[in-house]
């Protein structure tokens, strides 16, 4: 029976679902197939590598680090984003934080990164290779509108994931009979439109599927979490959700709160690891 683990995005309030995953290492517990959005796939690869913990130690030495981002970043010409490219997704894993290519490319199950089409407006889903050290598909998941550049892959150009499918449960239900969705936002909240959509407009107005996308993008995904936790209800999936973002923001530089959110995500899947468990082999 394959079993799947989706991880939605929200830059460092992942931390939160970084602890699901390492309190799921720790149980013994890897599953078949792994999607994820933005920092949650980008985290999400430590999962699947077997690195407890490695999300942990980058963003607690990392995250105030100018270098790792800042607007300086976003003014650079060579870099224009927030986050510092090639310090986060290639010095960082190749040289400071060692990231396990060798035990994700022996990884047997299937690896996605969610990104959306700019063509379109809708989410496209690339497997992530395994030996990729510049790491375009998950700097692509990753690229949120106007703090990353777009990313051309295919001939394609994308921006941040969580624009088409901010939590690709369908894809994973789809291809799983068993389905594990970690959330970065508690059951009670509710997205609210863009406070940016002007600049939005006429930024990206050479793709208006895009910009429709984005017009409807806080609509769309309170109706899916809706439908989410429906399907949960149903017993045709799993939801870990935090009680609280502990006040992270998607920049969140303060390493305390990170520890702590990271702690909470961990504990969620150490108090659940026997329902996790009967239900991955139901």
């Amino acid at each position: 029976m394959k079993t799947g683990l989706v991880l939605e995005g929200g830059a460092l309030r992942a931390i939160f679902s970084s602890g699901v995953c390492d309190g799921l290492l720790d149980g013994n517990i890897m599953t078949d197939y792994v999607i994820g959005v933005s920092a949650g796939i980008a985290y999400g690869v430590s999962y699947v590598s077997g690195q407890p913990r490695r999300n942990l130690e980058v963003v607690t030495r990392y995250a105030p680090d100018r270098r790792y981002m800042g607007l300086r970043n976003l003014a650079d010409k060579d870099n224009r984003s927030y986050f510092g490219l090639e310090f986060g997704f290639s010095t960082i894993p190749n040289e400071l934080v060692p990231f396990d290519y060798d035990a994700f490319a022996a990884y047997p199950g299937e690896v996605e990164a969610v990104v959306t089409n700019l063509n379109t407006g809708r989410a496209d889903y690339l497997t992530v290779p395994r030996r990729d050290e510049k790491s375009a598909v998950l700097q692509a998941s990753c690229a949120m509108p106007l703090l990353f550049p777009i990313f051309e892959i295919n001939g394609q150009p994308y921006l941040d994931g969580g624009i088409g499918d901010a939590i690709p449960w369908r894809r994973a239900l789809d291809r799983c009979r068993r389905v594990i969705v970690v959330l970065t936002r508690p059951r009670s909240y509710r997205r609210r439109p863009d406070r940016m959509m002007k600049l939005i407009r006429k930024r990206y107005r050479a793709y208006p599927a895009f910009v429709e996308a984005m017009e409807h993008r806080a609509e769309v995904y309170n109706r899916d979490r809706e439908a989410l936790f429906q399907a949960e209800r149903e017993g045709k999936l799993l939801v870990i959700a935090p009680e609280s973002t502990l006040g992270v923001a998607r920049t969140e530089r303060n390493t305390e709160k990170l520890r702590l959110l990271w702690a909470e995500g961990y504990q969620s899947a150490v108090d659940r690891m026997e329902e996790i468990r009967d239900y991955l082999r139901g």
